[in-house]
């Protein structure tokens, strides 16, 4: 690793150097600008959409003031204060009163923002001057402001915790101030640079908002993991009596290696998304392997020239009194473990794996669906608040279906009103809409007219009712009525429609991207080990943690587990970007720690030491640093379990869950019990494959009994 050992001769040039790369990204990504994703739907969803916007179809967005008395009914001259308000404002407000007259609702278009603000003052002062109704404001534009208010404030507070939460634990770890320093500082160069590549790289994948809370988490997680890597092995080292660069070399050499392999297969695990075909996913997976590629080019020359600069002022900052983990050593608790786990291999290894099953099993009835936009479970917000509201008591103010239709020149906008407006009725009878439905909108287009149904779709929006509204509108209702029309072009969108398509292709894509990731993290493994039992081990074990990650999610948010701990109202699913999201990323993270622990174990094992020793002396000494890392990654995944998005809880469960059982169950009994059992059949490379290539020189020593001689490089 050329580039390595320069920067330990050019230590200065070498951080100068990365501080500028930093800058340059930085400026990159100013100059260039982010390109956000306006819509990720997929499918007919999308070219729904896709009509909508380009005929201008979308009505104007509704406002409306909620009325509602928990014993008797809402005083009719409530509603009449609030209806000469909105007249005031140049507004025509509408009213629905629900069956028993307990709840009312009086609704106006606004045309600006000031409107919508002079709204909510008016429905204020009728609140005031009637203090026995509740009396509430909602709609399409304060309901969607509440949700991005919500959202971003939770984001913001996770990514201001993230920080200091990891430094903390890695005080702990250390004992060091300087020490825990470094990686963080580490890592957030490379989030920093990440973050300023996404600009250029946008221009190719746009990205939501979302890709640079990925950033931040994948960046964070990776380069605090490479990081300490580093530190702990050149620690080590010169405990052991090496001179400076001597154990910068040495680090190099192993712990950097690792670094290099294992960033190569968390990228590969995060190319699986591209797989898919579904622009959300490409712009995250675009975001995550840039900061995935800055974290690893600064583990290899920024850190080791630091290290160089700080030679023993790593250790500076050492604060009194506190108790840390001593983690550069072995550690008497793993050590102890994995002695018992390798007296009874067999035991050990069907006990773990029969646990993990038993996880896994709940997620056999894995239910993927898109949850409600009602899914924040804080509804601090009164909007929200109110919009639930409205939606127990009307059904028909929930989750709208879209018919969009397109007619050539020979069909007259009055064929494709009456076919619409006859879909509505047919819809309405068949229990897929509920009344009222609003008047259908057309529109003349240059080559013939084209118009828009907006559907009050029955169910929640988000539960199987309304999906099956949704392919029962596709498949019989629109085919039967407007779909007669010859030339016409219609789709169904809206946010059900969406869920919909993009759960599908996420299903139909799905083993694709599994095929794919494995593969490749296959042939990398195959290559870097040079044995065909390490990557297959690794690959089983790995799939194995995420199922059982897979089993905690089903457990905690389809069979309600924890809810009032976690604090949220669930729908019984789970949402339906979320396993093939948690796959590729918790198979490249944990990839992380099978990586480092295997090259720490080929290495005793190039040295001449037993597989067996080798396994039981690695395992204990490197149980520390892999035990910080997960500490670090399932306290700031656990943040994102306590925000207020749905989506956002599942996501910070699951990747703390399955990390949690990687770092302990995986490689403290799974691995070392397997290593036992299989011996120096781990090392198996087939004659047929010694034409691979090799990444570093021979080993000194082969492991011996082989059925094919052993040609692996040292780690």
């Amino acid at each position: 690793m050329s580039i390595g050992h320069w920067s330990i001769r050019h230590p200065r040039r070498t951080v100068a150097g990365w501080l500028a790369f930093v800058v340059a990204c930085v400026a990159l990504g100013t100059l260039s600008g982010i390109k956000s994703l306006d819509n990720g739907a997929v499918g007919e969803s999308a070219r729904g959409y896709w009509i909508m916007n380009k005929d201008n179809l979308w009505g104007p967005p509704h406002e409306l003031a909620y009325l509602h008395m928990r014993h008797g009914r809402v005083p009719a001259a409530a509603i009449a204060d609030i209806e000469r308000r909105f007249r005031a404002l140049g507004l025509s407000p509408e009213r629905r009163v629900s069956a028993y007259h307990r709840s009312a609702v009086v609704a106006a278009q606004p045309t600006s923002d000031s409107v919508v603000q002079a709204m909510r003052t008016a429905v204020a002062a009728v609140a005031h001057a009637h203090p026995t109704v509740t009396i509430e404001e909602t709609g399409d534009v304060s309901a969607d402001k509440a949700r991005s208010r919500t959202v971003d404030r939770d984001l913001h507070r996770a990514e201001l915790l993230a920080i200091p939460v990891t430094l903390l634990v890695l005080v702990f770890a250390f004992g060091s101030l300087m020490a825990a320093l470094v990686p963080v500082l580490l890592a957030l160069s490379a989030v920093v640079a990440g973050l300023g590549l996404l600009g250029p790289l946008s221009q190719l994948f746009p990205v939501e908002d979302s890709a640079k809370t990925v950033v931040l988490l994948i960046g964070m997680a990776v380069g605090v993991d490479y990081a300490l890597f580093f530190v702990v092995r050149s620690r080590a080292e010169r405990s052991r009596g090496a001179a400076l660069d001597e154990a910068l070399e040495t680090t190099l050499r192993t712990s950097g290696r690792t670094v290099v392999i294992s960033g190569a297969t968390v990228a590969i695990a995060m190319a699986g998304m591209y797989i898919v075909g579904i622009r959300t996913l490409s712009g995250i997976a675009t975001a995550a392997i840039a900061v995935i590629a800055c974290a690893v080019l600064a583990a290899v020359t920024a850190l080791p020239a630091t290290l160089r600069l700080l030679g023993s002022s790593i250790d500076r900052g050492r604060i009194p009194l506190l108790p840390h983990a001593h983690i550069e050593g072995g550690s008497r608790f793993w050590s102890a473990l994995v002695h018992r786990v390798m007296r009874r291999p067999l035991l050990a290894a069907l006990t773990v794996t029969a646990l993990l099953l038993t996880l896994a099993y709940p997620a056999l009835s894995l239910r993927l669906s898109k949850p409600s936009d009602l899914a924040l479970t804080a509804q601090s917000e009164p909007a929200l608040k109110a919009l639930a509201d409205v939606r127990r008591a009307f059904p028909s103010a929930g989750e709208t279906a879209v018919v969009a239709a397109e007619a050539p020149a020979t069909t007259t906008q009055q064929v494709l009103r009456e076919q619409l407006q006859r879909l509505s009725r047919l819809a309405v009878a068949d229990g897929v809409a509920h009344r009222p439905v609003d008047p259908v909108s057309t529109v003349s287009t240059g080559s013939g007219s084209a118009a828009a149904l907006f559907l009050p779709l029955s169910g929640n929006g988000a539960n199987g009712t309304s999906r099956h509204a949704v392919d029962t509108l596709r498949q019989r209702l629109i085919p039967a009525t407007v779909g007669q029309i010859r030339g016409v072009e219609t789709a169904v969108t809206g946010a059900t429609a969406e869920d919909v398509d993009f759960t599908r292709q996420i299903r139909h894509a799905l083993p694709y991207v599994l095929a794919f990731v494995l593969a490749l993290a296959f042939a990398l493994l195959l290559v870097a080990f040079r044995s065909i039992v390490v990557p297959l081990k690794a690959i089983a074990l790995n799939l194995l943690s995420v199922a059982a990650a897979y089993g905690v999610l089903a457990l905690v948010f389809q069979h309600r587990f924890a809810q009032p701990i976690l604090g949220f109202h669930a729908n019984g699913t789970i949402v339906s970007w979320l396993p093939l999201f948690l796959f590729v990323v918790l198979f490249g993270l944990s990839m992380d720690y099978h990586v480092f622990i295997l090259s720490r174990v080929r290495e005793a094992v190039d040295a001449g030491e037993q597989t067996e020793a080798a396994v039981q002396r690695s395992i204990a000494s490197t149980a520390g640093v892999v035990s910080a890392a997960a500490v670090v990654m399932v306290c700031v995944f656990a943040l994102f379990a306590t925000l207020s998005s749905l989506e956002l809880k599942q996501a910070g469960v699951g990747l703390a869950a399955a990390v949690l059982i990687d770092a302990t169950l995986i490689r403290g009994v799974l691995l070392p019990a397997t290593m036992k059992l299989l011996g120096d059949a781990n090392w198996y490379l087939p004659k047929p494959l010694q034409w691979l290539p090799r990444v570093a020189d021979e080993p000194q020593h082969a492991p011996r009994h082989m059925n094919a001689p052993l040609d692996v490089s040292p780690s």
